[in-house]
């Protein structure tokens, strides 16, 4: 991993998370450094005062002081245990809920493409798994100090009782050195790689849960969790390579730890017998050689630094990815008129739409049709700018989307999907979302437009039953989506395939509520039918991402090839029987046609 965030900008952002994240709970980190610190102080002092307690029993002097004074400094390490334990606990917890709601925030400001980079999966196993662990780096940089001190002040205490006795230590002190940096670099790139298949098979998971009716009606249970573990065997791989970094590092401790420890008593037992040493002092020595190679407790906490950093790193690529930013103009009057200039849209390596012109005035109402990945979702969500084009604009009003307040476009804009997502407490709830203060009236009136309000008023609690507690059909659940859109109002609405779960009767009142309200609200609409595109007062054929032609459906009706979109060619609007005529309209051509004057 690079150390630099300028040529790393994953490592750069997940530096920067840590460093906000630790200043976030800096007193409490403070806290837990300083009782840190004094338990390892009162730790270092404790063998001196057990020396020399025992020195004063042997030579039969009073040390009932002394005695007393290592009751009170064991006492103290263990109430400062605790205190740690609490410490240590509260900021992770208070970390990893800031990090938690900073990477929500963060990736829900990115919109649909952050799904799209990383998978819902792997965002879900990023923001839960990822930030817990990282979570822990405030804490465990705050308690490195002490863990440093424990050792630095055995050599320190060993020196103070005989220079010999650090001198025998501090030659074997770079194996320990060595080992330690060894551990922290194999830690992190093995951590680094568990967590990415951690992420993979947390993105198959998301995928077969989300398609389980699918995979149950197929009967590919056994195929489909074979795929989701696939990369289990690299998990497994990653896992046993990070036990065994910290295997033989523990391995290597135990041989060379008691090594030294053996060689400082033994220097200490030559001093005693040179009376150079009192007993109390080699038992003290003893005590502060276990201390000085204290590479258990440094080998655990680089461990849990550096997986906490690949964690971080993971959390820092999904915050390397730029927000979308909005303007500061406001959206003037006007109808809707919605313009589409030379937009060109990649996803996934490929040109998805090209070169798209389109000029939808206000007040009318253009659907779009094409065949399966012909852009039309992508187009859709264009027009209100879940996301951006990579070349051309979009237009509202004559103003740019990119330059408009977020308030005014999100104000301006009313969306409906084909499977809604039903966000909120309660059914009445999900309806207004996005609203200030929606009203009931509003609410029921826009579920009755939508077809819904006889089948809301027969749950348990009618519209203010929870959502997790209202079954409903695929078509109830568009439904509720459409009623969301009719309640947000705004100047255009979009619907992408919203239609397409419901009924022909219950579309076609749907539609003639859409299309002879007189709102004079410009409408967007992604159909699939002949009978929805015919309402329409334009459609648009999109072919391989290009307009191909625009006009009315009766007209295009007399196409082979816009039949053929449809499936068999029959056409329930009875288009046959249309007057007028549209020709194909070349890539680079643009043809105005339609009775209210859709172009492209």
């Amino acid at each position: 991993m690079t150390s630099r965030g300028d040529d790393d900008p994953a490592a750069g952002h997940a530096r920067t998370l840590l460093s906000t994240a630790g200043r976030y709970s800096g007193s409490r980190c403070v806290a837990l450094c300083l009782v840190s610190i004094a338990a390892t102080g009162a730790g270092l002092l404790l063998p001196a005062v057990l020396g020399r307690a025992l020195d004063l029993v042997l030579a039969h002097a009073p040390a009932t002081r002394w005695v007393l004074c290592c009751a009170g400094l064991v006492l103290l390490l263990g109430l400062l245990d605790a205190a740690q334990t609490v410490l240590t606990g509260t900021v992770d917890a208070r970390t990893t809920a800031w990090l938690r709601r900073r990477l929500t925030g963060h990736v829900l400001g990115v919109g649909p493409r952050a799904a799209d980079l990383f998978g819902s999966g792997d965002l879900v196993a990023r923001l839960v798994g990822n930030a817990a662990e990282a979570g822990t780096t405030p804490a465990a940089r705050a308690a490195l100090l002490a863990a440093l001190a424990g050792p630095a002040g055995g050599v320190v205490a060993l020196a103070v009782i005989d220079f010999w006795l650090a001198a025998v230590f501090l030659a074997g002190a770079p194996v320990l050195a060595l080992l330690l940096r060894a551990v922290s670099r194999d830690t992190s790139e093995s951590a680094s790689r568990y967590q990415q298949a951690q992420g993979r098979i947390a993105a198959g998971l998301a995928e077969a849960v989300e398609g389980v009716r699918t995979v149950r009606a197929a009967g590919t249970q056994g195929r489909e969790t074979a795929r989701v573990l696939r990369p289990l065997p690299e998990l497994s791989r990653a896992g046993h390579r990070m036990w065994r970094v910290q295997g033989r590092a523990a391995a290597r401790a135990v041989a060379v730890a008691p090594l030294l420890q053996l060689a400082v008593v033994a220097v200490a037992g030559v001093l005693l017998t040179r009376h150079r040493l009192s007993v109390g002092e080699v038992l003290a020595a003893s005590r502060y050689a276990v201390l000085a190679t204290g590479v258990g407790v440094l080998v655990g906490r680089l461990a849990g630094l550096a997986r906490a950093r690949a964690a971080a790193r993971r959390l820092g690529e999904v915050e390397a990815e730029p927000v979308t930013a909005y303007g500061d103009r406001r959206l003037p009057e006007g109808p809707g008129r919605l313009e589409l200039r030379g937009v060109s849209a990649r996803r996934g390596g490929r040109t998805v739409l090209d070169g798209v012109d389109l000029d939808v005035p206000g007040g009318t109402t253009l659907a779009v049709v094409g065949r399966s990945g012909a852009g039309k979702s992508l187009l859709a969500a264009l027009a209100g700018r879940l996301t951006d084009p990579d070349a051309g604009e979009v237009l509202l009003d004559g103003v740019p989307l990119h330059e408009l307040r977020h308030d005014d476009l999100r104000a301006a804009v009313g969306y409906a999907f084909a499977r809604p997502a039903l966000l909120g407490g309660t059914v009445g709830q999900a309806i207004g979302l996005g609203l200030a203060a929606p009203s009931p009236g509003l609410v029921r009136e826009a579920a009755r437009t939508a077809r819904a309000d006889d089948f809301v008023r027969r749950l348990p609690h009618g519209y203010d039953t929870p959502v997790a507690d209202a079954p409903r059909s695929g078509g109830e659940s568009q439904r509720l989506g459409l009623a969301r859109a009719f309640a947000h109002g705004g100047r255009l609405l979009i619907l992408d395939d919203a239609l397409s779960s419901l009924d022909t009767v219950t579309e076609r009142h749907i539609t003639e509520a859409l299309f002879g309200d007189g709102s004079g609200t410009t409408r967007l609409l992604v159909a699939h039918r002949g009978a929805t595109a015919a309402c329409a007062d334009a459609v648009a054929w999109l072919d391989a991402g290009r307009v191909r032609a625009v006009g009315r459906h009766e007209e295009l009706w007399r196409l082979p090839e816009y039949r053929a979109v449809f499936g068999d060619g029959a056409d329930p609007a009875g288009a046959p029987g249309a007057n007028g005529g549209a020709r194909p309209v070349p890539d680079t051509q643009g043809v105005a046609s339609g009775k209210r004057g859709v172009t492209a």
